[in-house]
């Protein structure tokens, strides 16, 4: 079995101080998340950005300042930015954020569209995942394809039918939000991509331990931190992702997953 690879998404869109005061929104902030994450054993750091207030933001400028800041702390850590931003945001916005020097080696590609709860709707039409790829393709970006149930991952298989996206494809299951997070269905998504691909899951909010467990037992890889859940156990808030990672690598220790650096989580990943 492959070294587990921990992703940290450390801030999200949508979470704020008033849910967790540990979250980050200014740049030293970020930085400071980005570096305990890194610390505790995360080799990537899913990165959005916010303002100062904490309003989300996909300006490229702004994403060039916390990159430098988190490289700067953590100097081989993969940054993976995201195309996925906030709601209602328009594809160029969304875009903007790998409009970093150099350009990113790895970015999300959200593989449809899907209901975020009350009014808000998350729209990735086909002609939008089909430009994404293409661009990321031309950039030479590996993009991880965000899927939030089956029909997503049959959606990515067919654009790559088009010759948009380059085997061995790298999934990101994200179970919690619009299909529920159990082993059961964990082993479903697993199941439904092609054999030579690698894949990560993310559990949302109380799903958050039982996929994380799921994942390491089936040799998949782990995400974590505040974007997707902001507790470190029942009621017990996480004071940092930091704290969230040691909890994966904790885990991992007992079914005797190691740890894998970036440049290996590189090669698993087949990142240039």
């Amino acid at each position: 079995m492959e070294k587990l690879i921990i992703t940290a998404a450390i801030c999200g869109a949508e979470v704020t101080k008033e849910n967790n005061p540990s979250v980050p929104y200014s740049v030293d902030e970020i930085t400071r998340e980005a570096k305990s994450a890194y610390d505790a054993g995360a080799s990537i750091i899913h990165l959005h950005v916010r303002e100062d207030d904490g309003t989300p933001t996909q300006n490229h400028e702004r994403f060039q300042t916390c990159i430098d800041a988190i490289r700067s702390e953590c100097k081989d850590v993969i940054i993976q930015p995201s195309t996925g931003g906030a709601v209602g945001m328009t594809d160029l916005e969304r875009l903007d954020s790998c409009n970093v020097t150099p350009t990113p080696e790895f970015a999300t590609l959200d593989c449809g569209s899907l209901n975020f709860g009350h009014d808000d709707v998350f729209v990735n039409t086909r002609n939008t995942i089909m430009n994404f790829a293409k661009f990321m393709s031309d950039n030479k970006i590996k993009p991880e394809l965000e899927v939030f149930d089956k029909g997503m991952i049959d959606i990515a298989l067919s654009i790559g039918k088009k010759g948009l996206l380059q085997a061995p494809l790298h999934f990101n299951f994200v179970l919690g939000v619009q299909m529920t997070g159990t082993l059961r269905d964990l082993v479903f998504m697993a199941d439904s991509i092609p054999t030579d691909s690698t894949w990560t899951a993310s559990g949302i909010g109380k799903y958050a331990n039982l996929v994380t467990v799921g994942a390491i037992v089936m040799g998949g890889h782990v995400r974590v931190g505040f974007e997707d859940n902001i507790y470190l156990k029942k009621g017990v808030l996480a004071k940092s992702n930091g704290e969230l990672v040691t909890r994966v690598v904790e885990i991992a220790d007992v079914f005797n997953r190691e740890i894998a650096t970036p440049n290996e989580a590189r090669r698993i990943l087949s990142i240039r």
